[in-house]
């Protein structure tokens, strides 16, 4: 994560949306008053976003970890894909 405040943000924000997307980054923006922004491409937020979601009961947080445990030891099924 890459750090700026917010007055070299202001002189140089083309150069900081270049440098998030082309280092698929995040950019930490203090201000004076001691709050923070922070700015990510929108893939990443969307990628961050779905995570939430995903683990945001307690029932598919332990669906997910017993489906990846049973990735890792091997217990999978191959299915042919079908076209719509």
């Amino acid at each position: 994560m890459n750090v700026t405040t917010i007055s070299k943000f202001r002189k140089n924000a083309k150069d900081y949306f270049n440098q998030v997307i082309d280092d698929q980054d995040t950019l930490l923006i203090t201000r004076k008053d001691g709050k923070a922004l922070v700015l990510m491409t929108l893939d990443d937020f969307n990628s961050k976003a779905e995570t939430d979601y995903l683990n945001s009961t307690k029932a598919n947080r332990e669906h997910l970890e017993r489906s990846i445990t049973q990735a890792k030891a091997g217990k999978v099924e191959r299915h042919k894909l079908i076209e719509v």
